[in-house]
């Protein structure tokens, strides 16, 4: 093998790093789901033309969201600009058409509700004190004390936490906003109350699953038995839902993001400043943090409500 020829075997090593793992899979998933669209249509879907297109976006437009389409989308614009062929998503009629449907549909996604300090204390009481139900309160404390993603969760290795006097320094290696792995670290204080402790949960989880490397968070199978396999992110979504049922809410209102959603909405009700907040959650763009703290003024800081009504 020649030089020129092993280094770009080595250039296209690299370059499949180049996006997340997840997002890979998303683009496979969105470009099955088109092929198998085009199959049926008796279409070709590399290359396709910006009519298979508009046909597949209006085949979609009664069924799914906006931001759902919007998704498929880049998975055609993926893997044609992959096989340098031009790409028919930035078609000016697909480009137009979308922009109608965003003003006939909309694209607010439906947000799940946040985990208030008083909801996530009565929600870490529902959990037993078997394997499963340790692992679970130490993911929703530590979850909501770092303002974690849930695939930040479960992609913590015990190497990435430190014992300090204040409580815990977890390193977080890689987030959505930090693909090239700059990293950051992330403060956990010791809590108030041992029931809402995240550095007890999670001290207490470790030593009762005897865990000294690895993954943070594991499976455990039907059995209760301890795996070596990270928990995977949905399922921080199910430990959320299943306790907010327990208490007899609709856990379909809540989910993973409920825990970073609801730091960032204590914090800007107890008056912490915006960079504070953003130091813990790792936001680089203010305007996405204020999404949260608006939801969580409307009737704070309401207007009508100062007029005498």
């Amino acid at each position: 093998m020649t030089d020129l020829t092993m280094a770009l075997a080595e250039a296209r090593q690299y370059a499949a790093h180049s996006y997340a793992a997840n997002t890979h899979a998303a683009y496979a998933s969105d470009w099955s789901l088109f092929g198998g669209w085009c199959a049926a249509q008796h279409r070709r879907a590399l290359p396709a033309t910006p009519e298979t297109v508009l046909g597949y976006v209006v085949s979609l437009a009664t069924t799914v969201r906006v931001t759902t389409i919007d998704r498929r989308l880049c998975g055609i614009r993926f893997y044609h600009r992959q096989a340098r062929l031009p790409d028919p998503t930035s078609d000016p009629e697909v480009q137009v058409t979308m922009r109608g449907l965003r003003r006939l549909k909309g694209v607010a996604a439906a947000a799940k509700q946040p985990i208030t300090v008083d909801l996530l204390r009565d929600l870490v009481g529902t959990f037993p004190a078997d394997l499963r139900g340790l692992q679970a309160r130490a993911v929703l404390l530590l979850g909501f004390a770092g303002a974690f993603r849930r695939s930040e969760l479960v992609a913590l290795q015990i190497s990435d936490l430190h014992v300090v006097p204040e409580g815990l320094v977890i390193q977080l290696r890689r987030s959505k906003t930090d693909q090239e792995g700059v990293g950051m670290a992330k403060g956990i204080p010791a809590g108030q109350q041992p029931l809402t402790c995240p550095v007890q949960a999670v001290q207490i989880w470790m030593r009762e699953a005897d865990l000294h490397t690895g993954w943070l968070f594991r499976t455990i199978t039907p059995h209760g038995e301890l795996s070596d396999q990270p928990l995977r992110g949905y399922t921080v979504a199910r430990i959320v839902q299943r306790a907010a049922q327990r208490l007899g809410l609709d856990g379909r209102q809540f989910g993973g993001h409920s825990l970073r959603a609801g730091l960032v909405t204590a914090a800007a009700q107890a008056g912490v400043p915006e960079r504070v907040i953003m130091q813990q959650t790792g936001h680089t763009d203010v305007r996405m943090l204020r999404r949260y703290i608006r939801d969580s003024s409307l009737f704070r800081e309401n207007a009508a409500a100062m007029v005498g009504l």
